[in-house]
């Protein structure tokens, strides 16, 4: 089934030194780039993460400092990347929780002005745990019944993530052939930012979604625990949780 699309769709993968949002760093990027009216396109590139690549992520897949020691820092291919995924919508295999709030944090470190807040996001992953629980290579195979081959390369998981939404389709005709529709369904949250330290609670506000807080709006606490902001500016948090939590004290200070 090919995709109904306004916007032109990304299905994008990353292979990454780990898992830590703040502190962890990419080191492939691959993606399809699928128009409205079908064609595709598709690009892959290694990146040299400014750090060693610790042997555990390497055994994953398969990237070694070696390998990318004379290619290009994220933040000289931020400005040309940003371009190219200007005005598309996003989508991807466990994107939501993990390859996009990275991306976004990449982009911020290079100093890059990308609004991601403004696409649609399909997490490929969410819609098969909801009709299926299962993994990507289990995806592929229940989905489009081949075999995952070099699983953990970006490329590879990238084109299998298209395949199988495509086949998700196909087979659930519940399911609208609508990046609208698939965004909504494939996101198990209403995150303010991307690794959901503040969610939007049924009224539309922020509020605090970890800690002693939790639970309550976010005006709230940077008025009454007046040290909080501080703390989290300081702490070890993804600096898009830093950015939105700044817009939301620009906002209580221009409403005054």
């Amino acid at each position: 089934m090919q995709l109904n699309l306004k916007n032109p769709l990304v299905f994008f993968d990353l292979e990454t030194t780990g898992v830590n949002i703040v502190k962890d760093r990419i080191v492939e990027i691959s993606f399809v780039k699928v128009y409205p009216n079908g064609k595709e396109e598709s690009k892959t590139r290694r990146i040299n993460p400014g750090m060693p690549i610790p042997p555990e992520s390497t055994a994953i897949h398969g990237i070694t400092d070696e390998d990318v020691k004379d290619c290009p820092t994220f933040k000289e291919i931020a400005k040309s990347l940003a371009a190219q995924i200007e005005g598309c919508d996003l989508a991807g295999y466990n994107s939501n929780r993990f390859d996009i709030p990275l991306l976004a944090e990449e982009f911020l470190r290079a100093g890059v002005d990308i609004d991601l807040n403004r696409r649609k996001f399909v997490d490929v992953q969410t819609i098969f745990h909801k009709m299926e629980q299962r993994t990507l290579a289990a995806a592929y195979k229940f989905y489009c019944d081949k075999c995952l081959e070099n699983a953990h390369t970006a490329e590879a998981d990238t084109m299998a993530t298209y395949e199988v939404l495509k086949a998700q389709l196909d087979r659930y005709p519940e399911l609208q052939n609508d990046i609208d529709f698939l965004s909504k369904y494939s996101s198990y949250n209403n995150n303010v930012d991307f690794a959901g330290r503040m969610v939007y609670n049924d009224k539309g506000q922020e509020v605090i979604n970890f800690g002693k807080h939790k639970g309550r709006l976010v005006e709230e606490v940077l008025k009454t625990d007046l040290g909080y902001y501080d703390w989290m500016m300081k702490g070890d948090f993804p600096l898009n949780t830093k950015k939105k939590l700044t817009e939301i004290k620009l906002r209580g200070f221009n409403s005054k």
